[in-house]
C-alpha cells in the first residue's frame, strides 16, 4: 500500500489522516476510496483520479457528450445500472465495453454486469454525479413502465386504501411489491426526474387526471390518468408530504425527501381545491444537482469580472432580481463558491435551503417559529459575518434590516422579484426605505432572465425566413450581424423533439455609480435611471439575449418570449 500512500500524500492528504482513513476502512470494512470519499478530505475526482493512476484504468472527470450504448440500455435494467453506479461509455474495436464505475474495489457487481452483457469489460473511473447524470439521460426515452402501472391500478379495488404506505424517503427506483397506487406516482415521479422536470402538476380534468411536467420552464402535457384514480394519487402525495388526507376544503403545503438510488430529491408539495377535486403540484429540488461556478451561468468575461471584483468588497448590498424560477439562487450560490471560506465568515437564510454549499452555515426560514429572514439576518449581525445571504428582500423590515448590515461593514447578498435592475431601486424606496439610505447601501443590481438553449444534437443553420428576418429586426440584428444565417434546433430523441436542451442565463448588471447614487437621492423613475446607464454602456436583458444568438447559444424566438419592452 505504500505506492498508494505516496500517491494520496502527493495529492494533498496529510499523515493523519491518511492513518485516521486506513483505520476506518479496516474496522468498517470498507474501501479506501470510499472512506476517503465519504470524509471528504479530498475532492472525489482527486481520489479517482489518484486511483485510476495506481491501477492503469482511464480516469473521465466528466462524461457530457457521452452517448451509451444501445445493447446496454436494452439489456441493463436500470435499477441495476443506478443501484451500483454503472453505465456504458462506449464498445470498443474489439468488441469489449467501457463501463464508468466510481468505486474501482467495488469488483461483484462489475462481474455480474460482465454475465448480463456476455462481453468484456474495461473500467473507467468517473465521479458518481456524472455517472447518475449519464444513467438518467441514458434511460429517459426508454419506456417507463407507466402503463403497467396504470393497468395495476385499474385491475385494483381498494386504492385508495393502499396510498398510505410511507417509506422515511421513498426511493422511486424501487416499484417492487409495492401497491399498484405507490407504484404508479413512483414511476410518474422516476418519470419526471429522468426528463430533468422541475415540476410535476396532477390538474383534475371531468374526465381524466393530466400529469403535467415542466422542463426549462416550459409545461407539457405528458400521461392522462383514469378519473377514478385522481383521489387515490392525492391521497398517496399527502401521505408522501405529511399532509391532512382527510381536509379537501383547505389548500395544503408539504414536504417530502424521495430518493432515486443514492440520490435525493427535495420535493414541496401544494394541494389546492378545485371545482373538479384537489389540484396537485410537487416542486422538485435536486440535492446532489452540482453548484455551479460563476464561468457557467451564463455570464461573459465583463460580467464575470465585474462580478468577482463586487464580491470582493467588504461592505454593501448585491441584489439579483427576476421572476420566480429565474435562477437568482443559483447567480447567488456561483458567486458565493467564488468567497474564501477559510478567511470570511459565511452564513445564508433561505427559504428553503435548496443546495448544500461546504464551508458555509446555512439557516432555514421557519416562520411559525419566529424565524423570519429580518430576524434570522438580525441573529447573523452577532455571528460575526463578513458576508451574508437572504433568500428575499419581501418587506421593509428585511430591507432595513439588510441595510444596516451593509452600512456596518458587512456584505449582503440578496434577490428580489422585479422585471429589471432599475426598477428594483425605485422598488425598495416604495417599500419605506429612505432613497438616501438605498444610495448608500447598494453597490450592485443584476436583473437576469432564463432562456432555453439550442440543442447540442440537432443544433443546425438555416436560412433567415422573411418571418425570422422580422423577429430579428425586433431584436435590432441583421442579418448580416448573425453570419447569414440562424441556428436553431431542428428536433431529436434527445430534446423530445423542442430543438432545445437546457437553460442558460442572460443579464443585466447595473453597478450603482455616482450618477446613479445621484438619481437614486433626486428621485428618478425607473426608466429614467435605466435610459442613463444605458448611455454609460450598460447592457441590458435584451442585449444580452442578442449576443447569445449571434453565439448560436439560443434562438430569436426564446429571447422575444423571454424579455419585455424595454422601458426607454
Amino acid at each position: 500500500m505504500s505506492n498508494v500512500a505516496d500517491l494520496l500524500l502527493e495529492a494533498g492528504l496529510s499523515r493523519e489522516r491518511l492513518e485516521e482513513c486506513r483505520r476506518a476502512a479496516a474496522s468498517t470494512g470498507d474501501s479506501l476510496d470510499r472512506v476517503l470519499i465519504a470524509k471528504d478530505y479530498l475532492p472525489e475526482g482527486v481520489v479517482l483520479a489518484t486511483f485510476a493512476k495506481l491501477l492503469g484504468y482511464e480516469f473521465r472527470p466528466t462524461l457530457d457528450g457521452v452517448r451509451v450504448p444501445g445493447a446496454f440500455v436494452n439489456n441493463i435494467p436500470v435499477q441495476f445500472s443506478r443501484n451500483y453506479s454503472l453505465v456504458a461509455l462506449e464498445e470498443t474495436d474489439d468488441g469489449a465495453m467501457r463501463v464508468a464505475t466510481p468505486y474501482p474495489f467495488d469488483l461483484n457487481p462489475m462481474d455480474d454486469l460482465a454475465s448480463m452483457l456476455g462481453v468484456e469489460l474495461e473500467p473507467v473511473l468517473s465521479p458518481r454525479q456524472e455517472i447518475n447524470t449519464l444513467i438518467a439521460r441514458a434511460y429517459r426515452h426508454k419506456a417507463d413502465g407507466v402503463d403497467e402501472a396504470l393497468a395495476d391500478v385499474a385491475e385494483d379495488g381498494d386504492i385508495a386504501g393502499l396510498a398510505k404506505e410511507l417509506d422515511e424517503a421513498e426511493d422511486v427506483l424501487d416499484v417492487s411489491n409495492k401497491a399498484p397506487i405507490i407504484k404508479l406516482v413512483n414511476t410518474i415521479l422516476f418519470q419526471s426526474l429522468k426528463m430533468r422536470a422541475s415540476d410535476v402538476h396532477f390538474h383534475p380534468y371531468p374526465d381524466r387526471t393530466q400529469v403535467r411536467f415542466r422542463i426549462d420552464g416550459i409545461l407539457y402535457d405528458m400521461d392522462s390518468i383514469p378519473r377514478k384514480a385522481h383521489e387515490a394519487i392525492v391521497s398517496r402525495v399527502k401521505v408522501m408530504g405529511k399532509m391532512d388526507i382527510a381536509e379537501r376544503r383547505l389548500p395544503q403545503d408539504g414536504r417530502a425527501s424521495i430518493r432515486l438510488g443514492e440520490g435525493e430529491v427535495d420535493v414541496r408539495i401544494s394541494s389546492v381545491p378545485t371545482s373538479l377535486g384537489e389540484r396537485i403540484v410537487m416542486r422538485l429540488l435536486d440535492k446532489t444537482a452540482r453548484i455551479y461556478t460563476i464561468g457557467e451561468i451564463g455570464l461573459d468575461i465583463k460580467n464575470q469580472e465585474m462580478l468577482r471584483e463586487y464580491l470582493n468588497w467588504t461592505s454593501g448590498i448585491i441584489l439579483v432580481t427576476g421572476p420566480t424560477g429565474s435562477g437568482k439562487t443559483t447567480t447567488l450560490y456561483a458567486g458565493l463558491t467564488e468567497v474564501d471560506t477559510t478567511q470570511k465568515n459565511v452564513l445564508t437564510i433561505e427559504d428553503p435551503v435548496e443546495y448544500s454549499l461546504g464551508g458555509i452555515s446555512q439557516v432555514q426560514v421557519a416562520v411559525k417559529k419566529g424565524l423570519t429572514f429580518a430576524s434570522g439576518l438580525r441573529s447573523f449581525l452577532r455571528q460575526d459575518p463578513d458576508v451574508m445571504m437572504v433568500g428575499e428582500i419581501r418587506d421593509l423590515e428585511t430591507a432595513e434590516v439588510a441595510i444596516r448590515a451593509a452600512l456596518t461593514g458587512h456584505l449582503v447578498l440578496s434577490t428580489v422579484h422585479t422585471n429589471d435592475a432599475a426598477s428594483t431601486i425605485t422598488r425598495m424606496v416604495d417599500q419605506g426605505v429612505e432613497p438616501y439610505l438605498v444610495a448608500s447601501s447598494l453597490i450592485l443590481v443584476i436583473a437576469q432572465r432564463l432562456v432555453r438553449t439550442i440543442c447540442p444534437h440537432c443544433r443546425n443553420l438555416h436560412d433567415v425566413t422573411p418571418e425570422m428576418a422580422a423577429k430579428l429586426k425586433k431584436l435590432g440584428l441583421t442579418i448580416e450581424e448573425i453570419g447569414g444565417q440562424i441556428a436553431f434546433g431542428d428536433g431529436c430523441d434527445e430534446c423530445f423533439h423542442t430543438g432545445y436542451s437546457g437553460r442558460t442565463a442572460i443579464y443585466e448588471f447595473m453597478p450603482v455609480d455616482e450618477v446613479l447614487r445621484t438619481q437614486i437621492m433626486e428621485g428618478a423613475t425607473a426608466s429614467q435611471m435605466q435610459r442613463s446607464a444605458i448611455e454609460r454602456g450598460m447592457v441590458t436583458l435584451r442585449m444580452d439575449g442578442t449576443e447569445k444568438i449571434r453565439r448560436r447559444i439560443t434562438t430569436p424566438d426564446e429571447v422575444l418570449r423571454i424579455t419585455q419592452i424595454e422601458l426607454i
